[in-house]
């Protein structure tokens, strides 16, 4: 089945099909008896070196985000250090899958949830047949999420590792975004992937909230005013110095401040807002390149290539699913 074309597809996936680009983290992966270095290592790279893992689907979400179906038999991995954070659920089999590192004596089965963190690292055998879908989500894009549906700093974020536990709420969401996969809707995964996400967030035993003291940061109230100033200027050019002005600080120290607070430079959460803006217009009848001048694109093809690093898809492609 094909989710998007070759060349919409995001990096890893293209790696998948035989591309040679590196694509985040650092690591070294050992499949079956071949031990890999490379200096830009995700989990879904080591997949894809294994020469037993098969990937069936995958997605691009957006922003560095994306989603892929595997299976796998009679292999071994191991992921070290890997950039990015991966979920990962049990869809079918997961009974010879176990955890070598460690003290886990619990198997895989269908419904399992396991959640690879950025950086941790984990050694698997896997001796039967199973299916698994797994989500990859960047650190950055997590902890923008965080902080755009909680309105906290993006620091108080927390991602625990995570082996073979029971969350229904999360398999839940993340069974939605592998049906929509299946089906072709775009729109729909990416809303079951937002979904999972927030699932975990607000889920004590995993994202939860921790509560501590932290400095250096934007104030509350200066990162309310400057969210609210994004927003009512979208459609215009947004200078940092402007943004700066909200606080009264150097450009310098706003763009330190404002990505310690939220994950992302305040450049990623202008183009990010500016996406989701064009993507609520493009529900209407409005033309595309007047669509591009209200969301503060230079032009049409401007809002393409932007659009389509955002959602893997063109504008025109997006609302012709809606």
């Amino acid at each position: 089945m094909q989710i998007l074309a070759m060349k919409s597809i995001c990096p890893d996936f293209l790696l998948a099909m035989g591309a040679v680009h590196q694509y985040c983290s650092q690591g070294v992966a050992r499949c079956g008896k071949e031990l890999l270095k490379d200096s830009r290592l995700s989990v879904f790279r080591f997949l894809s070196a294994s020469p037993n893992a098969r990937m069936s689907q995958a997605i691009d979400l957006g922003f560095g985000r994306s989603a892929a179906v595997w299976s796998n038999a009679q292999d071994r991995m191991s992921y070290e250090r890997p950039n990015g954070h991966t979920f990962s659920l049990y869809l079918k089999g997961g009974a010879g899958t176990r955890r070598l590192d460690g003290s886990f004596s619990a198997r895989g089965r269908p419904g399992a949830l396991c959640i690879m963190p950025q950086g941790h690292s984990s050694e698997w055998e896997i001796t039967d047949f199973f299916e698994f879908v797994h989500l990859y989500v960047p650190d950055d894009q997590m902890r923008r999420m965080f902080a755009e549906t909680f309105d906290r700093d993006a620091r108080l974020m927390t991602v625990p590792e995570v082996t073979f536990a029971d969350a229904p709420a999360l398999a839940h969401t993340l069974r939605q975004m592998t049906k929509a996969m299946s089906a072709g809707g775009h729109l729909l995964a990416e809303e079951a992937m937002t979904q999972a996400i927030i699932d975990f967030f607000v889920d004590p035993r995993y994202g939860g909230m921790r509560s501590c003291v932290i400095s250096g940061g934007l104030a509350p109230h200066v990162r309310r005013r400057s969210l609210e100033y994004i927003e009512a200027h979208l459609d215009e050019t947004i200078r940092l110095q402007d943004l700066a002005a909200i606080g009264q600080l150097s450009a310098f120290h706003f763009q330190r401040m404002f990505r310690a607070s939220y994950g992302v430079s305040p450049h990623g959460w202008v183009a990010h807002r500016r996406v989701e803006r064009a993507k609520s217009m493009l529900r209407g009848p409005d033309p595309i390149a007047q669509i591009a001048s209200a969301c503060g694109f230079s032009s049409q093809s401007h809002m393409t290539r932007a659009f389509k690093l955002g959602t893997g898809v063109t504008p025109s492609a997006y609302r012709q699913r809606q």
